[in-house]
């Protein structure tokens, strides 16, 4: 990493066309995959990403560049490169301010385990996968470790350092029967080293993914209808997430491109939905103590009892929309420029008990696991697989079902959340967007919906 008198220099050079903000991003980060099929190692990989990112902007006007070649000399050319871009007065930066410390918890660091031992761990629990049914044709174990360190110099002073310790387990189960395939898939994820199988429940993970697959095998194909919808807790925050989250980021509400813009103060939702985004949670997934513009992470309220809060805000869109950072810059790497993003962003819990909402469910579909799905930010539609479903008939959790698809729009699904029980859970996804694919928490207790068209195939000829 280059001394701060180099950064501060270079960013002095580049305010000298122009240019009214600059920064400067430095990224070390080593990262490592293990992968094992039904109990053999077939892959084990490695990668070592470093670079720098320079960023100038005039007004709201940004020009973005990046090299791996982290030197002065380098990233003074990139510098020159960019502010070519503009023209006018010189500015001024100031003087690089002091590091503040950032949380560092990690008990058991990447390299304080050997692949050795990493693997058979692997391999036991792919084993556990495959024991459970002859009808598990392959059972699918992952290890995803990552170590950032990063350092930001800014003009407006800030020069801070972090460093990020990811953690994923990935177990997939596939099933087969009668010439048909079904698969389960769970990734639980920290915001911690090795541990993490300290902290989860890594055999009940694998028999949970087993047993959703086998189940699947004998699901019926769900029947397109309209109806209430119970969402379970965890990663049943994925469509609040996508639907919701995505619209509240200031990288689509400056540009005008969200169903939620100029609605701060009105009701945009059920007076059950509390809704946040915390980039501060304890061995989150999400978790960070700086965001990517160096700013130290925050709790965002988004939603008070169906009331429009707040919006996700960096710091360049905060300047379009006049409006203060809440320490959502974020980046995938030195490649990308930052911009708002989401972190953990969960809806709060409520007062409701699981069981009593099944039970005052008369008839609806429950949606225990949800899959992949698609969003369009600018007005909120989505549409999501359920991974794991069953009927609600009379109360009672009966048939499973396949092939549901949970259709809607955000800004309406909200109006219809007329449960919100009392177990908050997180699940972990990789969310991308501008800048690139980056670690996030999905939230939620388990909530109704009490109207929701869902899509199957059942019943077609």
């Amino acid at each position: 990493m280059l001394r701060k008198e180099e950064l501060q220099d270079l960013l002095n050079h580049a305010l000298e066309t122009g240019a009214d903000f600059a920064e400067i991003y430095l990224e070390d980060t080593v990262s490592s995959v293990i992968r094992v099929i039904s109990g053999e190692v077939t892959s084990v990989d490695g990668s070592n990403i470093f670079g720098a990112g320079v960023r100038l902007i005039q007004g709201v006007d940004e020009v973005y560049g990046y090299t791996n070649h982290v030197s002065y000399d380098a990233i003074l050319n990139v510098v020159k490169n960019l502010r070519a871009s503009f023209k006018g007065e010189v500015h001024k930066t100031l003087p690089l301010g002091e590091k503040k410390p950032y949380v560092d918890n990690v008990k058991k660091p990447m390299k304080s385990v050997t692949t050795k031992e990493k693997s058979e761990k692997l391999q036991g629990l792919s084993n556990k996968i495959k024991a459970y049914d002859p009808r598990i044709v392959q059972a699918i174990t992952q290890l995803v470790e990552s170590e950032q360190n990063i350092l930001i110099a800014n003009s407006n002073g800030v020069y801070q350092d972090d460093k990020r310790t990811y953690t994923r387990a990935v177990f997939m189960a596939v099933a087969q029967e009668n010439g048909q395939m079904q698969q389960a898939y769970e990734g639980p994820g920290r915001y911690m080293g090795y541990e993490l199988f300290d902290e989860i429940d890594a055999d009940q993970y694998a028999l949970d993914v087993a047993e959703s697959a086998i189940q699947l095998l004998s699901a019926e194909d769900m029947v397109s209808q309209v109806m209430p919808v119970v969402l379970h807790n965890g990663f049943g925050g994925v469509i609040f997430h996508e639907a919701c989250g995505h619209p509240l980021e200031a990288t689509a509400v400056a540009k005008g491109l969200s169903p939620f813009v100029g609605k701060l103060g009105e009701k945009i939702g059920s007076d059950l939905v509390t809704a946040y985004d915390d980039g501060n949670v304890e061995g989150a997934w999400g978790r960070l103590s700086f965001d990517d513009e160096g700013k130290p992470t925050q709790k965002n309220l988004l939603i008070e009892n169906g009331v429009l809060k707040g919006y996700l805000i960096d710091y360049r869109n905060g300047r379009k929309m006049n409006m203060d950072p809440t320490g959502s810059g974020r980046r995938q790497s030195y490649k990308f420029s930052p911009t708002s993003r989401m972190n953990s962003t969960y809806i709060a819990p409520g007062k409701d008990k699981f069981e009593d909402i099944i039970k005052d469910t008369k008839y609806g579909l429950f949606a225990k696991k949800l899959g992949g799905g698609t969003v369009v930010p600018a007005t909120g539609e989505f549409n999501f697989a359920v991974q794991e479903g069953y009927m609600i008939e009379d109360g009672k959790l009966t048939k499973p079902v396949r092939g549901a698809m949970l259709i809607g729009h955000g800004k309406d699904i909200l109006f219809k959340i007329d449960k919100v029980a009392d177990n908050l859970e997180f699940g972990q996804g990789m969310c991308g967007s501008l800048s690139g694919n980056i670690p996030v928490d999905v939230g939620q207790p388990t909530i109704r919906v009490s109207s929701m068209t869902v899509g199957g195939a059942g019943g077609q000829k």
